[in-house]
């Protein structure tokens, strides 16, 4: 069962939080899991939202590549330009955030207005 917080948003409800920031004025982000093949810690769907300050709820790997979308996601509230983001084993950047698990995953970041 998910906690949740004193807004009365459930800690796993990426989509409310973002919606919440947006409310409060922010720059806010939505990662989405779009594709995954092999060993993946999360699937298709899974959701993080990120605020301009880097705050997040959700996730969309368990741990292993959410520092990477955090600082991706900041970018892209500032441009305004979404991006697809691939994670894998073969992917030199994989390994250095930590995704060693054998699998890809694909994450689509979006700016919210």
């Amino acid at each position: 069962m998910a906690e949740t917080s004193a807004g009365g948003l459930s800690s796993d409800d990426a989509l409310g939080h973002a919606s919440a920031w947006r409310e409060a004025g922010k720059g806010v982000a939505l990662a989405t899991v779009v594709k995954t093949w092999g060993s993946s810690p999360r699937p298709v769907g899974s959701q993080m939202a990120i605020d301009e300050d880097g705050n997040m709820i959700g996730s969309v790997s368990g741990g292993c590549i959410e520092g990477a979308v955090v600082m991706e996601s900041r970018g892209i509230i500032g441009s305004g330009t979404p991006k697809l983001l691939e994670f894998g084993v073969s992917n030199e950047m994989a390994w250095e955030v930590g995704l060693a698990c054998g699998g890809k995953v694909e994450v689509f970041v979006e700016r919210i207005d």
